[in-house]
């Protein structure tokens, strides 16, 4: 048996799979209080706990030191270097990549830029990623990437704008490259199911996450699993209007959240303003400094992102709001305008929304389409 074998997911029976589900995201536990969780006769659980001690998914843990007299009940936990498994997040110029545990405990990273868009590049650059992570990590069982735009069933890029793609069949792509099974998904949706997962949404049965950056991104999360429907990484930003007599830029419709919210956006209408090029950095700086022209952009852009957190909560009313993406720094420079836009938005008897604000961090998304690949993998959908 070669070692990409040995690595491999075992095919887990549904039984089986709710074991390692509930020890997952829960252990480690007694055997007693696994059975009651997932409604088992103890003979029944050891006949599935079994196999996954023998396959080193699940191990016993040791029992303590003067511990009781009499057999002990050893607590079962899930072995999370019993596998790893590679994530990646790809934008338009450069691919964010992970190793992470069982547990989506990350324990590598890499960073490298796209030397081209083109689908057979980008697919050679991510193939070179596994093998090296590969090398490292021998029982690596699956890899997950995460790409801008919307994504069909079987991995199919339907259109990336940042990429210039259209009906790129990605997953089949790396997967005959490396062996392993690929899950590709869009890149919202994989940070979304991380946080659900092990993250800022973790234990909560609904909370919505809204991305700014490049783009405008947005998804709901209900039950732990974010909502998938056809439009789904389809653009939103772009027909999101947020205020009809706003801006008109190369981004999206006159006023909508893209012509607002986006970066490029942002940038072009400072250099509009003042002929002079400038960072998103550079611009947030000159607004926290007092520029009239970033100023006035940005308190814009913040009023905009204010109505929109609003309407979100109005209308999906989650438990919380996650904010996330590169433009999450408009929040150090114009939150407290943001939060203002949002009370003068709601009814004074609302209940307060729940903001959190996530760390600008490509390899968090990266590690989002790990979790998808644990996710497809353990949970079988």
């Amino acid at each position: 048996m070669s070692a990409r074998d040995a690595a491999s997911w075992p095919a887990l029976t549904p039984g089986e799979r709710a074991v390692v589900i509930e020890v997952l995201r829960h252990g480690p536990l007694s055997r007693s209080e696994l059975a009651r969780r997932i409604g088992l006769s103890a003979g029944s659980l050891t006949r599935l706990t079994k196999p996954l001690i023998a396959a080193g998914v699940l191990v016993e843990e040791t029992a303590a030191a003067g511990s009781r007299q009499g057999r002990p009940s050893l607590p079962l936990d899930v072995v999370a270097e019993s596998r790893h498994f590679a994530g990646f997040k790809v934008t338009g110029d450069t691919v964010y990549g992970v190793v992470t545990t069982l547990r989506s405990e990350v324990v590598a990273r890499r960073e490298v830029p796209l030397d081209s868009p083109a689908p057979e590049r980008v697919v050679e650059q991510l193939t070179q990623l596994v093998a090296e992570f590969g090398r490292e990590f021998a029982r690596l069982a699956g890899v997950g990437v995460g790409v801008a735009g919307p994504v069909r069933e079987g991995g199919v890029v339907v259109d990336n704008t940042f990429l210039g793609w259209t009906g790129v069949p990605l997953a089949a792509l790396v997967g005959e490259r490396t062996g392993l099974p690929v899950v590709v998904d869009n890149d919202v949706t994989a940070l979304a199911e991380a946080e659900a997962w092990s993250g800022a949404g973790r234990g909560l049965d609904r909370f919505a996450l809204l991305t700014i950056g490049a783009g405008i991104g947005y998804t709901l999360v209900t039950g732990g699993r974010p909502v998938r429907t056809r439009e789904t990484g389809g653009g939103i930003g772009r027909r999101w209007i947020v205020d009809p007599g706003g801006p008109l830029t190369p981004e999206g419709e006159r006023g909508s959240a893209a012509a607002l919210l986006t970066i490029p956006s942002i940038l072009y209408q400072v250099r509009a303003a003042t002929g002079r090029p400038m960072t998103y950095a550079q611009v947030l700086t000159a607004a926290a400094e007092g520029d009239p022209a970033a100023s006035r952009v940005v308190g814009e852009a913040a009023r905009a992102l204010g109505l929109m957190v609003a309407q979100i909560a109005d209308l999906a009313l989650p438990q919380k709001i996650l904010l996330a993406g590169e433009g999450v720094g408009l929040m150090d420079v114009a939150g407290d305008t943001v939060h203002a836009a949002v009370r003068a938005r709601r009814h004074p008897d609302d209940e307060p929304v729940v903001l959190d604000t996530l760390p600008s961090d490509f390899h968090a998304w990266a590690r989002g389409a790990a979790v998808l690949a644990i996710r497809v993998l353990v949970l079988g959908v």
